[in-house]
């Protein structure tokens, strides 16, 4: 689905995106959606559910994250950083509501902004975000090690079916990302008892990211969440469209 690219820059990075539904003359749904990817993919991995949604009446805004598409490279990489540029474009944009998506590092930038901005998000839909540590006293699981064999798939696949959104990615934050991953992250657990928005959390078969037992505990921080399997591994949305398109469609509703 192709819509003109903006860009807007903020106090250090520029973010592209793409807004499809702004004009043209249609009733939309007072709500937008905001889709986010993931980490060395770019907006253009959502173009197949969005020309759904846009064809059922929604407005669909979709950026790429800083170091991704055509979005700027940047010095800094933090989880909180993808997060606040996501919010900072919903407001630069003028949104009052919104429903967000986001797969993988996506999942941290929305799961960020609902913590911050609470009555900001409508509805919220996670696919397959890796779950950090709680504390430095648990294990780390052989799929959680560097690298996993879920991990070299899905970039391997990625490279191979999107490679214009992994040349254009910033391969430097790789490192630092992944560290992100892999380290306790307390405060963004602390931070889930904020979020008020129901939470859809889409997780794969063996092949994905997300460790079930951290998902449990998800759950139940959370105070309306909703767990869906899916056979397959880290891109739902790629691999079991069909599936995840009846999943997500109905939750977001209109």
């Amino acid at each position: 689905m192709e819509s003109t690219v903006t860009r807007v820059e903020f106090d250090d990075v520029s973010i592209a995106y793409r807004d499809s539904g702004a004009t043209g003359g249609h009733l939309y749904s007072d709500t937008p959606v905001v889709l986010v990817h993931g980490m060395g993919g770019d907006g253009h991995t959502w173009d197949r559910f969005a020309t759904q949604l846009v064809r059922r009446g929604r407005r669909v805004i979709i950026p790429d994250l800083r170091g991704h598409g055509r979005s700027a490279h940047t010095a800094s990489y933090r989880f909180e950083e993808f997060g606040a540029d996501i919010l900072a474009l919903c407001d630069r944009i003028g949104l009052d509501a919104v429903d967000l998506v986001g797969h993988s590092l996506g999942g941290y930038a929305i799961s960020w902004v609902a913590m911050q901005r609470p009555e900001l998000v409508r509805r919220l839909v996670i696919e397959e975000q890796p779950l950090p540590l709680r504390s430095g006293d648990e294990q780390v699981s052989f799929t959680r090690r560097l690298p996993s064999i879920p991990e070299l798939w899905h970039a391997t696949t990625s490279l191979l079916r999107h490679p214009r959104a992994v040349l254009a990615f910033d391969r430097s934050m790789t490192g630092d990302a992944l560290e992100q991953f892999r380290k306790p992250y307390p405060e963004w657990w602390d931070g889930l008892s904020d979020i008020t928005a129901p939470t859809l959390f889409l997780r794969g078969g063996p092949g994905g990211m997300v460790d079930p037992d951290k998902l449990e505990q998800l759950r139940t921080s959370l105070a309306d969440c909703t767990v869906r399997a899916f056979d397959c591994g880290h891109s739902i949305h790629r691999d079991r469209y069909p599936a995840f398109e009846a999943q997500v469609l109905p939750f977001l509703g209109h």
